[in-house]
């Protein structure tokens, strides 16, 4: 495997990033196996790359994106990368909000309380505009006896609270609902089988065998509440440590995933089903300080969430390689230690992973996309096309 990247690429100069199509279109197909015939929504945040999110959705079984903020739905949408996006996340964006005017039709944006609306009308008057359509969030956290199990999002918990927003939506001009969305962090994000951490995993086995039961129920009513109020034409859930078990709910009727699509590190700690690596980026050795360690330049790519050594980027190729627990990955040089640093050379390739999906190409202008032992095509990412959202 190493050989053929190194054949691939030895035209190009470190540091540079990969994207293995056979690995990537392989995930892409185990996604939809694992929806059992439900409709998988892009999540861009974890892609960054307007190809590669036109490759998924060129796939029967994917439909529309899942942008993370309003001024990337906005650009995906007059570029013609999709005609329909969801946006994750509530946006306090005036100047998007005013630019929505002319794709209202195909962006949808996400709520959870009435000052958002007040917002959005102070933004754009309702009398101005279209009606801009709307996505409910349900909270999808467990919350055994007060406890509070998962991410913190919306503080529409409850099936009455979600109902009653609904109500206050419906009776407002200017706002048409059309979708309920709740993300399940505590199912889809934590890894039950973490190499090292048995006692930790048996508890997240546990939190979500608990929480998948609780959820489906609580889901069930809630959109059983908001449909009193509106049509609704999708119910979104899931992610993709979690596609086999939302898919199972009859309350949704399509999911959302995109991390598995590139299969980064995060991912390796599930039971259920671990992604090919398909995503890597190449540094190059320029030290060997001491017998056994190799140093290459750069590497400190460091994954968002809380500081923990899962969020560090992982040595992949050539095997026998780990980070310095005392270095870690740094900014300017990256020592490595293990049976495979010595035979490492000067000016020799170290292939890397990285913890998070679509965060890699936040650090490159281009993904290369390898077929075999050929880079076949150059895709530029979001940070290559001048965009950076957040």
């Amino acid at each position: 495997m190493p050989a053929r990247y190194d054949l691939a690429t030895t035209h190009l100069d470190p540091p540079f990033a990969v994207v293995d199509s056979a690995a990537f279109d392989a995930n892409a197909a185990a996604m939809l196996q694992r929806a059992g015939g439900k409709p998988i929504r892009v999540a861009s945040k974890s892609v960054r790359c307007r190809t590669l999110i036109q490759r998924a959705l060129a796939m029967p079984g994917y439909a529309g994106v899942m942008a993370f903020t309003l001024a990337e739905a906005l650009w995906l949408a007059e570029t013609g990368t999709s005609d329909d996006i969801l946006v994750a996340y509530p946006t306090a964006d005036r100047g998007g909000l005013a630019d929505l005017v002319k794709h209202a039709d195909a962006i949808t944006l996400m709520v959870d309380d009435p000052a958002q609306l007040d917002l959005i009308d102070a933004a754009v008057a309702p009398g101005s505009r279209p009606a801009f359509r709307l996505c409910l969030e349900l909270d999808a956290s467990w919350r055994p006896f007060g406890a509070h199990i998962g991410v913190r999002r919306s503080p529409l918990h409850s099936p009455a609270a979600v109902g009653e927003f609904a109500r206050a939506i419906a009776a407002r001009p200017g706002f048409t609902l059309v979708g309920v969305m709740g993300y399940e962090a505590q199912i889809a994000g934590l890894g039950d089988a973490q190499p090292g951490r048995r006692a930790y995993s048996r508890m997240v086995r546990f939190i979500q065998r608990r929480s998948v039961a609780e959820l489906a129920e609580r889901r069930a009513a809630a959109v059983a509440a908001v449909r009193r109020h509106a049509e609704l034409e999708f119910v979104n859930g899931g992610g993709t440590g979690s596609l086999h078990l939302t898919t199972a709910e009859s309350a949704v009727t399509e999911l959302t995933a995109g991390s598995g699509l590139f299969g980064p590190t995060l991912f390796d700690g599930y039971s259920a089903w671990r992604p090919q690596p398909a995503a890597l980026f190449a540094l190059s050795v320029v030290r060997r300080p001491a017998p056994g360690i190799a140093t290459v330049l750069g590497g400190g790519w460091i994954a968002s969430g809380p500081a923990h050594g899962s969020r560090l980027p992982s040595p992949h190729l050539p095997a026998g390689l780990r980070l310095n627990s005392s270095e870690g990955a740094g900014e300017v040089q990256t020592p490595l230690l293990g049976p495979g640093a010595d035979a490492l050379r000067v000016g020799d390739r170290v292939w890397f992973r990285h913890a998070k999906a679509g965060e890699l190409c936040e650090h490159v202008n281009e993904l290369h996309l390898i077929d075999g032992d050929e880079v076949v095509d150059v895709l530029p990412t979001y940070r290559g096309e001048g965009k950076a959202f957040l």
